[in-house]
């Protein structure tokens, strides 16, 4: 099991926010381009275009929850948490402290009746997903949506607001679960109190898929670990791994 190899991350030091500052730089750079970007439907960009918005999206939520374990900035707890909580509110409006908790949770009951992410019975993928965004969207966050795109369509395009600000953070949703809770976390499991599986060892897909969340029994045996050092948490499990089975 990974939590029983030793495994020790070098210095994070401040690059944590370094990579917060990209992935909000470019989500946000992206999308005031992208809504006043004439839409095409034929035009293959177009498309395109909401794969990169929805992986944006997907990298400001995963820095959100970096920010729950504390190691965006690790020297600085203040800016640790503002960080978290503009990108949480970023994310739909998100309750930071809420999620927080929430999260908190998932990590100590992982897979079982007191996890939040967890859907008991362990069933099929849409009853699963739909018990998801139960738990984390509120009629809250959804009023503040439909304020915020009425307020906007005064000055933007109507079918970019939609097409490159709703849709991408929809899609993120499912792109989260589906990598970063369903195929980790789903059926029977050999690594208690853990319980979650990784997806087998391939940097590109696991940061095109989730941001390395796929090495999802690496983030849960070492928490303190931000997503970029996840590939590198994930070599030293193979390489013990290799070891072990020669």
């Amino acid at each position: 099991m990974p939590s029983t190899l030793a495994f020790k991350p070098s210095h994070i030091g401040n690059r944590g926010l370094y990579f917060a500052a990209a992935i909000l730089l470019g989500w946000g750079s992206m999308l005031a381009f992208l809504l006043r970007y004439p839409i095409n439907w034929q035009n293959p960009l177009t498309y395109f275009f909401v794969l990169v918005q929805m992986h944006l999206y997907t990298g400001v939520f995963i820095t959100a929850h970096d920010a729950i374990h504390g190691v965006v900035v690790p020297q600085n707890r203040r800016l640790n948490y503002w960080v978290g909580f503009v990108c949480a509110t970023l994310f739909a409006f998100n309750n930071f402290n809420r999620l927080s908790r929430k999260h908190h949770l998932h990590h100590r009951h992982s897979a079982t009746h007191d996890d939040p992410d967890f859907h008991d019975g362990n069933p099929a993928f849409l009853a699963w997903y739909y018990s998801f965004l139960k738990e984390y969207i509120s009629i809250g966050q959804i009023l503040l949506m439909a304020i915020t795109y009425n307020i906007l369509k005064i000055w933007l395009p109507m079918e970019n607001l939609i097409l490159y600000w709703m849709v991408p953070a929809v899609l993120s949703t499912f792109q989260l679960f589906f990598f970063g809770t369903y195929l980790p976390h789903r059926g029977e499991h050999q690594n208690p109190p853990h319980n979650a599986r990784s997806q087998p060892l391939n940097h590109v897909w696991a940061f095109l898929s989730c941001y390395f969340f796929g090495y999802h029994a690496e983030h849960h045996a070492w928490p303190y670990l931000p997503w970029w050092k996840l590939p590198e948490a994930r070599e030293s499990v193979r390489s013990d791994e290799l070891r072990i089975m020669s």
